[in-house]
């Protein structure tokens, strides 16, 4: 099968087309002939030798994948309502950026009514991620408040609909007028340009001063001790990655006076049985929305899989909005 390796740790370049032999799906795993996979920014990590790869994963990038089931095993895909011939989008440990890929029954999805393979591609990282941090980890209720720091983003777009759908309300930073105003078409009830605004001076103001009642955070670092202070009382913050830095100062005397919790998670070393519950809650409550349309796919670009490089280029610059999708 064609692949695309990462033949060193580096610039965008290392990504290169290769090829490999084709994976055997295990007890418990399909294998599925790959349409599209979806980029994501770990990807970009674990090419700069930043993530390392989980034990027993591919080293072969690439979190998500779409396609065509074409083996598996029978008895599992029959427990799970799958089969030989069946279009899904599965969460992967790696091997995404493939011509096949190897996906536990558990963490695959059918592709919602009306989506295509490249829709269906850009679901699985965010909606997993979405789910299990906001909704699960943070318990974010209807009628509360979220702010979602970076929210033009895969992950953004995506909690700005589920949050919506639940009846939240929303705020989310976003570091461009044209970003800000992309959030709020998706429903976002304000937008914040964090690079001409201050956001917790505007996110006091927007809360009449009481704050919100859930951040989900993939800065960490500075951003930390600013969100501890838009906080409402009992307020949750999530933070589900540092590209701000892994060392943060705060206000302690804050988190025991407004009875705050500060927690976080990393999903690509979480157990099969994990994101399976996570799958089956996401095929429950939010696979329907999708296919009634109430939420949707975000894609910024599509590119070619030997195009990969210029994929992770593109989603270095931080000029997206949305998903970047490979296709084969």
């Amino acid at each position: 099968m064609q692949v695309i390796e990462i033949t060193s740790f580096g610039a965008p370049d290392v990504l290169q087309l290769g090829e490999r032999p084709d994976p055997e799906p295990a007890a418990g795993e399909v294998l599925i002939r790959v349409a599209a996979s979806g980029v994501n920014r770990p990807d970009v990590l674990q090419r700069t030798g930043n993530y390392p790869v989980p034990p027993g994963a591919s080293d072969i990038p690439g979190l998500e994948v779409a396609g065509e089931i074409i083996a598996g095993d029978a008895q599992a895909m029959a427990a799970a309502g799958l089969k030989i011939g069946d279009r899904v989008c599965a969460l992967v440990a790696g091997g995404g950026y493939a011509g096949l890929c190897v996906a536990p029954v558990g963490q695959c999805l059918p592709v919602p009514e009306g989506l295509s393979d490249v829709q269906a591609a850009s679901l699985p990282e965010t909606f997993f991620t979405v789910w299990s941090n906001v909704f699960e980890r943070a318990h974010l209720q209807k009628g509360e408040t979220l702010l979602v720091q970076g929210g033009s983003s895969g992950i953004g777009v995506t909690a700005i609909q589920i949050a919506k759908a639940i009846g939240a309300t929303v705020l989310v930073t976003a570091g461009s007028d044209e970003k800000c105003a992309a959030c709020v078409a998706l429903g976002a009830d304000h937008a914040i340009n964090y690079k001409t605004g201050e956001f917790v001076e505007e996110v006091k103001k927007l809360t009449n001063g009481q704050g919100v009642d859930v951040i989900l955070d993939m800065v960490g670092g500075s951003y930390v001790a600013r969100e501890v202070q838009c906080l409402a009382e009992d307020g949750r913050l999530v933070i589900i990655a540092v590209q701000g830095g892994v060392k943060a100062e705060f206000n302690a005397g804050l988190v025991l006076r407004k009875r705050l919790t500060i927690t976080g998670s990393t999903l690509r070393p979480r157990s099969l049985e994990f994101k399976t519950a996570i799958a089956m809650a996401l095929k429950e409550k939010i696979w329907p929305l999708i296919a009634s349309g109430a939420i949707k796919p975000v894609i910024h670009s599509t590119f070619a899989a030997a195009d990969a490089a210029k994929a992770h280029t593109l989603m270095e610059s931080n000029q997206h909005i949305g998903k970047i999708v490979l296709t084969w």
